[in-house]
Order: structure tokens, then C-alpha cells, then sequence
């Protein structure tokens, strides 16, 4: 992820958070995430070149890693994102375009007691393993 995108997504993410669910957002807009869950921007790989296929063997070591610790896949059908935590705070996210495999492909790691995690497919499992615990 190119830094200016990672800065802009950590500013989403701390600016978006609102502690009241009733005011005028229309949620219908939002693919609404409330449970433990991890989600895909993409159900279907887009092409079969040997980058896609290092990506997608890295989402899926990440996906065993969540799975096994409760989370559940949830398929992103919008790129407008609202997570509901269990302390009342909701975090919107506007997922970008994606320039390449790696953001095509991304996971967001969500647990309602915490903040989203979004996770780096280039970086080991440990960013993972520390989210969890």
C-alpha cells in the first residue's frame, strides 16, 4: 500500500468514528459489518499471473489464521464499508479503486472490540496473531 493511501485510510478510519446511530446516514449505502468477521474485496480472482496467485496464496494462509480464531468471511458487495462496534462506535470506510493484486485482494480484519485491521498481504502473520490477541 503507498503511503499517502495508508495515511488517507488511518484518517478515515479516526475521523469516521460516531458515537450516534441516528442521525440521516443512509445505511442502505453501507455494506454493514457488526460480528467478528474478516472481509474480501474480491470473491473471484480478476486474471491467473504468478503475482495474482502469490496474493491469493497469501489470503488465503491469512483466512486459515481468522477462521481458526472465530472469525468469518464476509464478501464486500460495496466499497462503502460500516463498521458497528460493540461500544457504540461506528467506523465508515470509502474502500478506494484498486491500483493493484495486493489492494484487489485485501482483508479487513474486524472484531467489535476493537478497531478494524487492515491487513498487509506483503508482511508475515504477525500482524494478524497481535490483532487476535
Amino acid at each position: 500500500m503507498k503511503p499517502v493511501l495508508l495515511i488517507f485510510t488511518v484518517a478515515a478510519i479516526f475521523f469516521s468514528c460516531n458515537q450516534s446511530r441516528n442521525d440521516n446516514r443512509d445505511a442502505s449505502a453501507y455494506d454493514v459489518v457488526t460480528g467478528k468477521s474478516y472481509i474480501l474485496r474480491n470473491a473471484q480472482p480478476v486474471s491467473s499471473d504468478s503475482l495474482t496467485n502469490i496474493v491469493l496464496q497469501r489470503q488465503e494462509e491469512m483466512s486459515r489464521i481468522l477462521e481458526r480464531h472465530g472469525f468469518k468471511k464476509h464478501i464486500a458487495r460495496k466499497d462503502s464499508i460500516l463498521f458497528r462496534r460493540t461500544n457504540g462506535l461506528e467506523v465508515m470506510l470509502e474502500l478506494p479503486t484498486p491500483e493493484d493484486a495486493w489492494q484487489a485482494n485485501a482483508i479487513i480484519a474486524f472484531d467489535p472490540q476493537k478497531s478494524p485491521l487492515f491487513i498487509n498481504l506483503k508482511k508475515d502473520s504477525t500482524q494478524v496473531i497481535n490483532y487476535i490477541k
